[in-house]
């Protein structure tokens, strides 16, 4: 990772916009609130997270806006924006104001020139919508992100399996095995993407990746970095003929355990096999007492939503995307 030279506070109009000192001032990040606060400092003992990718816009002694970065591979370039707060005490259009200049000038400090901009991801209220001052609150922080060149990719559920639901016996339809290795997994990877509702997936595409390509770079950058066993993840058949039907990815990553990748294969799609798949990870991790099981899905992928509503999964929160498509722009 390229080592960045922690840039001098900017002042202006009575408003300073700079990084942290170091972890000492982790306090000074938590004058604002977001769900994700609790993980803060064992991201920044981690390496996951860094001083300098985390900054604030202070009047004073107060903070009216911060934003971060983050890294799920310590040491490399940061990976996602995932902090992007502002003051809701403030008028909305000084909270668009002085969110711009934060996001504009931190951007610049942090992601290298020319490098694509790390996508936006916030977690939101299941009803968002339904709250007038929650609504408003997020529609402002969006048109920040707007102004600076970026647009909506997707609103996913977030899902989440509780101990103590009920797991259904196999149905007996698929015999399940191991994965033996990357190729046998991405070869089942490559088709699944082809034909994907998944809105990421249809992005990577949309870019110019093939199916397998796109099946590798999500291997590579997700997989590859789980540090539970690879033993877990399953590859789903048809009895007695070994004809795979598909396979589900079921891991914990930094925080939860989750089902981090679910699919059937085009030709096999129509008859349920869904339900078993997922139960099938389902189970597995429940056998091993986990607090909880994590899993996510487009709004729009309904089929899979309702899947996981089947297997006993709800929705928890919401989930939303911003991406930039031209590298290193911003709106002005």
């Amino acid at each position: 990772m390229t080592t960045a030279r922690t840039p001098a506070p900017q002042s202006r109009d009575g408003l300073v916009l700079r990084p942290l000192a170091g972890p000492e001032e982790l306090d000074l990040f938590l004058g604002l609130e977001y769900v994700l606060d609790d993980e803060l400092a064992e991201d920044l003992g981690t390496g996951r997270r860094l001083p300098e990718w985390m900054w604030v816009a202070l009047r004073g002694d107060r903070v009216v806006a911060r934003i971060a970065w983050w890294t799920g591979v310590p040491g490399g370039e940061p990976q996602a924006l995932d902090f992007f707060d502002l003051d809701p005490a403030l008028p909305a259009e000084e909270r668009i104001a002085t969110g711009l200049r934060l996001l504009e000038t931190a951007t610049a400090a942090v992601v290298p020139a020319g490098a694509p901009r790390p996508e936006y991801g916030r977690f939101l209220p299941s009803d968002w919508r339904e709250d007038d001052t929650v609504r408003e609150q997020l529609e402002t922080l969006f048109a920040v992100l707007e102004r600076a060149g970026a647009r909506p990719l997707v609103e996913r559920l977030r899902l989440e399996w509780r101990p103590g639901t009920p797991v259904a016996e196999p149905s007996g339809r698929l015999a399940f095995r191991p994965v033996r290795d990357r190729e046998d997994l991405v070869a089942l990877m490559t088709p699944v993407m082809a034909g994907t509702l998944d809105a990421h997936g249809q992005a990577d595409l949309a870019s110019g990746l093939s199916a397998r390509e796109a099946a590798e770079q999500h291997y590579d950058e997700e997989f590859a970095h789980y540090a539970s066993p690879r033993e877990w993840w399953r590859i789903a058949e048809l009895p007695g003929t070994a004809e795979p039907v598909g396979f589900v990815v079921p891991a914990r990553n930094n925080y939860h355990h989750t089902i981090a990748y679910i699919g059937v294969l085009p030709a096999h799609r129509g008859h349920g096999y869904i339900d078993d798949v997922l139960r099938e990870g389902t189970a597995l991790l429940a056998a091993r007492d986990v607090p909880r099981i994590r899993a996510a899905t487009d709004l729009g992928n309904v089929p899979m939503a309702n899947a996981f509503a089947r297997a006993g999964y709800v929705n928890f929160q919401r989930a939303i995307n911003f991406v930039w498509d031209v590298p290193g722009t911003t709106g002005s």
